[in-house]
């Protein structure tokens, strides 16, 4: 009886300990450095940024992204860029076909996904939105955003930032069609940027170096 007894507590394991819960999903609207804002609309009152030609990550659009588990979901609208002509509009000779392409990458010139663009203009009703801070009627801009493309990009775990760069513009119009790649012109605008994540650890802090010890 005391071998059976001493055998059974000698198998009898602890009970596995439970996994602490998933932290829950948080929605934000993530910390951004647009370099060249647009503005903010009239009459939708969100603000504006244009996606400008680039191959440095480091002049793009950065996007801080917190420490995250698992990937996080990186959110916006993409817009095509107009510059307005009541003239143009009025003689019919309006028309405009833009294909704009962006790219998302790591601080580290790595892609991460393209997203695209692509919408007619040919009235004043085919505009987002006007937006304000120029000289036209009613002190807005000429330019202005039209069409939307709703974006969704996972962000792998892992990375703390990311940035938006544009690639290329094809504009098709009733006189001919023109392509563009040229660093630091606007390709593309973006809006209402959010950021879907699971709360992670942040990053451990670098091991204190060791000092040398004080001659005598």
């Amino acid at each position: 009886m005391l071998l059976t007894a001493s055998v059974s507590a000698q198998t009898r394991r602890p009970p596995a300990r439970k996994p602490p819960p998933a932290a829950a999903p948080k929605t934000i609207t993530p910390e951004m450095n647009c370099p060249a804002p647009l503005g903010v609309g009239v009459k939708t009152k969100v603000a504006f940024c244009e996606v400008m030609a680039g191959r440095d990550p480091a002049g793009g659009i950065l996007i801080t992204v917190p420490p995250h588990k698992g990937p996080a979901t990186l959110t916006f609208d993409l817009h095509n860029l107009h510059t307005y002509s009541e003239e143009q509009v009025k003689a019919k000779r309006a028309f405009t076909r833009y294909t704009a392409t962006i790219g998302v990458l790591t601080m580290d010139n790595t892609l991460i996904s393209r997203a695209v663009v692509q919408n007619e203009f040919r009235a004043a009703g085919d505009l987002v939105d006007r937006v304000g801070g120029g000289a036209g009627p009613g002190g807005v801009k000429a330019v202005a955003p039209t069409g939307t493309e709703a974006v969704s990009i996972e962000i792998p775990e892992g990375e703390d930032k990311v940035s938006l760069l544009g690639e290329k513009l094809t504009v098709d119009r009733m006189d001919g069609t023109a392509t563009y790649t040229q660093a630091g012109r606007p390709i593309a605008v973006v809006s209402n940027v959010m950021l879907e994540y699971r709360p992670g650890p942040p990053p451990k802090a670098p091991a204190p170096k060791a000092t040398a010890a004080k001659k005598r």
